[in-house]
């Protein structure tokens, strides 16, 4: 594929409805800000937008138990999410607000030419109704067991715990966020988008990159987990799906149209377009043209998520934008997975979090020391954990042993022989001795080597692999501690004196090229560095593309009789009792102790009621995963009986070899159901602990299959 004309990143749309915790800065918005970090240095076109999103449901539930308002609940996190971006340092092209005008026109301009395509149909359906609440319930204002992994807590539109989308009459005993209760189904009208036509080509797109045999992005380059849930969701085949919702608060429906009282735009309709509306502000603001970042051939458009929004931005939003017919497809979505925090999911609910406004206050001047640990952990493939103490090391052993080790050498020594002037030497001075495999000059081959390095770390970065972006830049920092370590200028200044130039001199070309290829993971210690070596401020402007060129050619990154500055501590450890402090500060506002963390007695049954259910002791015969379902388990239980089929959504918690000739508690009059083409035939019980963990309720030992459970 030819090289882009211009780029357009956005990252995902924040929900105004709560402060950014470090879980959102490792999902989406650090490895965005160093992509877009990294195309600015390399002197491309690009424009990085995001914004509060602003109308979810989640924001009016807040404001319903608040008792206030949902615009103040919006204003106040929209400040919140600025501070906290700036003070981090997202560096947004533009941050825009869903709430905003440009906003609500661009979002009904686009139900309006979908409708008018014939991409609508208006349907009549049963939706769940809260009696007391007297409104219809839209997704997220239910809750109920995920029928997939029986997460008790799962949303009427997604499951977090498994990923999976879900619609709210799939959920097992709903109930209302509103009032606690039970809804019931009441019929409604609602304009939906026909999914299922857009089947075909999305198939085509996902698995080969192609529409009509044109090539639009290298399937290759998308991660696996990202291809894996898209094709999960189209293999159960796509069906239409409602762009409309009974709310108060959001995008109004045009209103010129016949039914449209009291119905707003679906979320996941407006919010992706929050990032169309972001960019026209952004060019009305810098007397730009949007429509080329849209709609031209030659824009590479890609999307930084999370993976809870993965199906969004890679089957809705693109079917939505093709369909209007005038929009590019993203190139790329690399969303990542999930990270956990000191061994647990990180819960806003249970307060179990490290909170990043909380964070830029208490570490003041320490933001590049998290944004560090949150590359050296980005969960790119995988889920990840951040704890306070691997947070220390990474600092003390990292930063401050490796990089700034280097750095402050360099300077010091510079200053301390040369008052600060950076050496000439004798290009001709023999090096052979320590260098016996190089051909060249010992300068043109560090000056080589240099720009061998630079190159891993631009690769790593075209490639969404920041983390291994980060491994070589500190290696550079690494190789810099070696060639210092080898030569000894400090014990060869008297001896050797045109040697320690070059070494020198060598060295702090090294330190040049850190200042500016470091920007992408550390801008703060970039501009720090850069002062330092009083050097011009890095204004984003392809200063790494001339960097590398330079070195390419021989050229110095620094030339020889420039004055740097003084030393400066870059990076400073952090003590056991800070991280202490941290640690003490999490358990207090969310205790682990499980007591604190059980769930609320359900309301009071019968009985009768109780001995309707068959409850039964079953052995674990046979336990397989379940294709293409990566959270499902199918068991061959022994009832003593008979044997029977369970589905049961526990692999996260048990490898299937582990788990035969467990002993089990099986509900065995439980009605089949099929999962993904299997038909159950009963369900496991399990046990769950305050992290979600699942355990076994099984029977003492000598108790077999098939034995009442009373």
């Amino acid at each position: 594929m030819t090289e882009p004309k211009r780029y357009l990143v956005t990252a995902a749309l924040p929900y105004a409805n709560g402060p950014l915790h470090i879980g959102h800065l490792a999902g989406a918005y650090l490895s965005a800000d160093a992509y877009v970090r990294w195309l600015r240095l390399m002197g491309k076109d690009v424009v990085f937008v995001c914004g509060s999103d602003e109308h979810g449901a989640a924001i009016t539930i807040r404001a319903k138990k608040e008792g206030i308002a949902p615009r103040e609940i919006i204003d106040k996190y929209d400040k919140i999410f600025r501070e906290t971006f700036k003070k981090i340092g997202v560096s947004f092209d533009i941050f825009h607000r869903t709430s905003s005008e440009l906003h609500h026109e661009t979002s009904q301009e686009f139900f309006r030419d979908l409708l008018k395509k014939g991409e609508f149909t208006v349907q009549e359906s049963e939706q769940y109704y809260d009696e007391e609440a007297n409104q219809f319930l839209a997704d997220r204002y239910i809750i109920g067991t995920c029928p997939n992994c029986e997460n008790p807590e799962a949303y009427g539109d997604q499951c977090e715990n498994c990923g999976n989308s879900l619609s709210p009459t799939e959920l097992k005993n709903p109930r209302s966020t509103l009032s606690g209760n039970s809804p019931i189904l009441k019929k409604t009208s609602h304009w939906y988008l026909a999914l299922d036509k857009h089947e075909a080509w999305l198939k085509e797109w996902i698995d080969k990159g192609e529409v009509n045999g044109e090539q639009l992005h290298d399937a290759s380059r998308w991660k696996n987990h990202v291809l894996g849930q898209c094709r999960s969701w189209l293999e159960g085949g796509l069906q239409p799906r409602s762009m409309t919702r009974d709310l108060e608060w959001g995008v109004d429906v045009p209103q010129e149209l016949e039914g449209s009282d009291g119905k707003k735009l679906y979320v996941w309709l407006d919010a992706p377009i929050g990032y169309i509306s972001a960019t026209k502000q952004w060019a009305k603001d810098a007397g730009k043209d949007w429509e080329p970042y849209w709609k031209d051939k030659d824009t590479q458009l890609v999307h930084f998520i999370g993976k809870d929004n993965i199906v969004f931005h890679c089957i809705i939003f693109p079917a939505i934008l093709k369909a209007h017919g005038d929009y590019i497809l993203p190139k790329n979505v690399p969303a990542n997975q999930f990270m956990n925090l000191e061994g647990r999911k990180i819960s806003t609910s249970k307060n179990w979090a490290v909170w990043v406004h909380e964070y830029v206050q208490e570490f003041e001047g320490k933001e590049d020391e998290l944004r560090y640990n949150m590359f050296k952990n980005m969960p790119e493939s995988r889920d990840s954990e951040f704890t306070w103490k691997n947070y220390q090391e990474t600092n003390n052993n990292e930063l401050v042993n490796n990089l700034a080790n280097f750095i402050n050498r360099v300077v010091v020594l510079t200053n301390k022989y040369y008052g600060g002037e950076i050496p000439k030497f004798d290009e001709n001075i023999d090096f052979t001795a320590s260098r016996s495999d190089s051909e060249t000059s010992f300068h043109e081959t560090e000056l080589l080597d240099l720009h061998d390095r630079l190159l891993e770390v631009v690769t790593a970065l075209s490639e969404y692999d920041f983390r291994t972006g980060l491994n070589e830049l500190m290696s550079i920092s690494s190789s810099g501690n070696q060639l210092l370590q080898f030569n000894e200028p400090w014990a060869k200044q008297k001896t050797e004196p045109e040697r320690v130039k070059a070494v020198m001199n060598a060295a702090i070309q090294i330190v040049g090229a850190l200042s500016v290829v470091c920007r992408p993971f550390l801008p703060f210690t970039s501009d720090k560095m850069r002062e330092m070596l009083n050097l011009p401020a890095i204004k984003d402007n392809g200063e790494l593309a001339t960097l590398l060129e330079n070195l390419a050619e021989g050229k110095p990154v620094i030339e020889a009789g420039h004055q740097i500055g003084k030393p400066v501590h870059l990076f400073t450890r952090i003590a056991d009792d800070v991280i202490e402090q941290q640690i003490e500060k999490l358990m207090s506002s969310a205790p682990v102790d499980a007591s604190t963390n059980y769930e609320p007695v359900k309301e009071t049954t019968t009985f009768d009621d109780f001995m309707k259910m068959d409850l039964r002791t079953g052995v674990i015969l046979e336990a397989e995963k379940m294709k293409k379902a990566d959270k499902l388990l199918v068991l061959k239980v022994d009832l003593g009986f008979e044997t029977r089929t369970v589905v049961s959504g526990i692999a996260k918690f048990f490898k299937p070899e582990e788990i035969i000739g467990k002993r089990v508690t099986v509900l065995a009059n439980l009605a089949p159901r099929k999962l993904r083409g299997v038909e159950s035939q009963g369900m496991i019980l399990m046990a769950e602990d305050a992290d979600g963990k699942l355990g076994f309720v099984s029977p003492d030992e000598g108790f077999g299959g098939g034995f009442v459970v009373k």
